[in-house]
């Protein structure tokens, strides 16, 4: 694969100025009781966002910002009362003292600014998935998380699926054996990737702020490769099949197997893969050392109309989306993306299972375990401390895809030991007015 540099691409970047901007700190967002409602302010109100926002309307909506107003304009309808805004920053700026609670919906490149400047807030931060766009963004959004003590939530809605916890709790009982293979897919991308950048701008649409969109990315003139949607196959803006999706497919085994910190990733790629975007499909290995009592694990990831190998679950035909679960006692198969149906193998060897008592609570729903966990009840378990975990595991992909080498990674100085490539996108530069 030809080897073309992060950096030779933000090299040739114009830089927009968009003005400094410094968040003042306040005390975190008073507690309220299961009774009263929170005041809730959503960045990103179209597609996922309006989702987002409609799942939480219990509560009060008292604030909407996007940068499209024509994207937004549904949500922008439903809640009238709701104050409107394109820049996240003047919306915190004049309202941070009404608002209790943040929802992040923005494409991937500008979770991290968006999460934390409310976070720095003493705001409480749902924020879709994947939690971030690179790795030292996943770092920080724990590190701040933690340092302000708010209640945070990733998108990754599978998480408060039951049938899912109950699959994690299989896991953990110990019956598959020591688990030993995870092999994970999904039917994306589904938006173009292994292209080049468009040759020619087009007019910017009168009801989007250009600028406001691209946020921390470097500037490039507009064009509708790029929105909607399909900005997830951009290296600048998305993260490609990986990001998107891993973090609902992986979420079972990560969750039951603890697979953070691998020593080394390793990507095979399409032919015709770009610099501009992601490649076309992509098989991605994981190697991870043993973590505890939990046996040394290789994960393989497919996208892009690859597949593991069938005779791994002989006589189950495989979801668009799903995971293969491998132990020395039996194999696990997930039949749904976010793997609360699943079969276990040789089934002759598991007739009669009853699994174990279920430990894990009972979700609420996503989001209303988020919203109640805000007030004090409960637990939002894929908060940021886990979330930031599986994402920096699943963007470790990218870094190989990137790298077109074996990268061999050093969790605790959060680097590649043998490749600069990779290192370029463990944290990109943001444009100047941009920061964390």
């Amino acid at each position: 694969m030809a080897k073309t540099t992060r950096r030779s691409f933000l090299k040739h970047a114009t830089a927009a100025t968009i003005g400094g901007f410094v968040l003042p700190r306040f005390a975190i967002a008073r507690t309220r009781n299961a009774n009263e409602k929170l005041n809730i302010a959503a960045i990103g109100c179209g597609g996922r966002g309006a989702a987002n926002v409609n799942a939480v309307a219990s509560e009060n909506i008292v604030a909407l910002c996007d940068v499209d107003e024509q994207r937004a304009a549904g949500t922008f309808k439903r809640f009238e009362k709701a104050k409107k805004y394109k820049d996240f920053r003047k919306m915190l700026d004049e309202m941070h003292r009404e608002i209790d609670a943040v929802v992040v919906s923005t494409p991937d490149h500008t979770h991290a600014v968006a999460a934390i400047a409310a976070m720095k807030l003493g705001k409480h931060v749902y924020c879709e998935k994947p939690l971030t766009h690179d790795i030292y963004e996943a770092r920080m959004m724990r590190k701040v998380a933690a340092e302000q003590r708010v209640v945070t939530q990733m998108g990754n809605q599978g998480h408060s699926n039951t049938a899912a916890r109950r699959a994690v709790e299989v896991i953990r009982s110990g019956v598959l054996g020591d688990v030993v293979e995870v092999h994970a897919w999904t039917d994306r991308p589904i938006w173009p990737q292994g292209i080049d950048r468009p040759a020619e701008p087009e007019p910017v649409p009168p009801t989007l702020d250009w600028d406001l969109w691209l946020g921390p990315a470097p500037f490039r003139p507009y064009h509708s490769a790029y929105v909607p949607f399909k900005w997830r196959g951009w290296w600048d803006f998305g993260t490609g099949a990986l990001g998107d999706m891993a973090c609902h497919i992986l979420d079972v085994a990560f969750w039951a197997l603890n697979l953070v910190d691998p020593v080394s990733v390793e990507a095979q790629v399409s032919d015709n893969h770009k610099p501009e975007t992601y490649p076309k499909w992509s098989i991605i290995t994981y190697e991870f050392p043993q973590r505890g009592d939990l046996a040394p694990c290789k994960l393989v990831w497919y996208d892009g109309g690859k597949m593991p190998p069938q005779e791994l679950a002989p006589g189950v035909k495989l979801p668009k989306n799903g995971t293969i679960i491998v132990g020395t006692k039996g194999t696990l198969v997930t039949l749904d993306a976010y793997g609360g149906r699943y079969k276990l193998l040789p089934e002759k060897d598991f007739e009669g299972f009853e699994p174990p008592e279920m430990k894990l609570p009972v979700s609420p729903g996503h989001h209303r375990e988020w919203v109640l966990a805000c007030k004090g009840e409960g637990e939002a378990l894929s908060n940021f401390e886990y979330a930031a975990r599986l994402t920096e595991t699943v963007l470790l992909g990218n870094l190989a895809v990137w790298a077109g080498t074996r990268v061999e990674w050093d969790a605790a100085n959060m680097r590649a030991k043998n490749s600069p490539e990779a290192n370029e996108i463990v944290r990109r530069e943001y444009r100047k007015g941009w920061s964390l």
